[in-house]
């Protein structure tokens, strides 16, 4: 339906993950609501594993974009969000899967409420157990409730029965009214993953948009990420490196170092904890530590992107 608008525009970002990426389109064409029209635009940020084959040879009415570099999640949002034909785009990360009723869910949520421009499902893990999805925007307040072990309580808002306004949510099942993301400018290119929703979901709420949280909209989020330290290393400085970059953007230089303060408090009182409990491991939360104090140091999630490009480049 390229060139005609379309209710309903699913968008999904797939990085190496083919299996996964299949399992998403069996479950967007299984729950789809059929009296809406639509299109399912997938993006490949440059895999090796043929997913773009795989895709190919799958049957399901895909528009494919194959990227001939790896980028950065907002950066391929951003681009999907642009090229769209549905008033309503629901980003999808390839290792989402939509449950039954969820599309309808999201869409009841932005049709009901006109100045709703983002809505996020209730993400699941593999195993069915609800993960936190949606909180307050990040702050000196959040950075403070965490310090006094208030985080539950007074920062995550993924919990009731009903839709509720919030302050942002992961983009692993968000659904977006096109028109507020053009209005904005789409999700900042320059936070190359993590922060890049709760930035964008920011600028929505200083354009005057709301931001939902619908927990009758389930998705599954398959956790692919391993436990290994040295392998998390890479994804630790990437969060800390653009959760400063938020701070700089929407808070001034005193609350932003204040924040930091208290984050970096907040994870040596983890650190410390671990040492007393099982199956938890102090390295990690030492290293979140360091890393809050100096969120511009060390080599992250863009800095492989950019090592698998140029070697990409040179490969006969």
């Amino acid at each position: 339906m390229t060139g005609v608008e379309v209710d309903l525009s699913y968008c999904v970002v797939n990085t190496n993950g083919r299996e996964y990426l299949l399992a998403c389109l069996a479950a967007i064409e299984r729950t789809h609501p059929p009296a809406v029209s639509h299109e399912v635009l997938v993006l490949d940020n440059h895999s090796d594993d043929g997913s773009v084959a795989a895709v190919e040879q799958s049957g399901h009415a895909v528009r494919t974009i194959a990227l001939d570099r790896r980028a950065g999640k907002a950066e391929n949002d951003s681009r999907l969000l642009s090229v769209a034909q549905g008033r309503y785009c629901l980003l999808l990360n390839e290792d989402s899967e939509l449950k039954p009723g969820a599309t309808a869910a999201l869409l009841g949520a932005l049709n009901e409420h006109p100045r709703a421009a983002a809505a996020g499902a209730q993400l699941l893990s593999t195993d069915g157990e609800e993960k936190d999805c949606a909180w307050r925007l990040p702050g000196v307040l959040a950075s403070l409730a965490g310090v006094l072990f208030l985080h539950k309580l007074l920062t995550v808002q993924s919990r009731g029965r009903r839709a509720r306004r919030v302050g942002w949510v992961q983009s692993s099942a968000m659904l977006v009214r096109r028109e507020a993301a053009e209005e904005v400018g789409y999700l900042d290119p320059d936070i190359f993953v993590y922060s890049d929703e709760t930035d964008f979901c920011k600028r929505l709420h200083d354009a005057g948009w709301q931001i939902f949280y619908v927990p009758t909209a389930r998705a599954v989020h398959h956790d692919q990420l391993t436990t290994d330290l040295r392998s998390a290393r890479r994804r630790i400085v990437e969060f800390h490196r653009n959760r400063d970059l938020y701070m700089r953007k929407h808070h001034g230089t005193g609350r932003r170092l204040l924040a930091r303060a208290l984050n970096a408090i907040f994870y040596l009182e983890r650190a410390l904890a671990a040492l007393a409990l099982p199956r938890h491991d102090p390295r990690r939360y030492l290293l979140h530590t360091h890393q809050e104090l100096r969120p511009s140091r060390g080599e992250g999630i863009r800095e492989a992107a950019e090592d698998y490009n140029r070697r990409a480049r040179i490969a006969p």
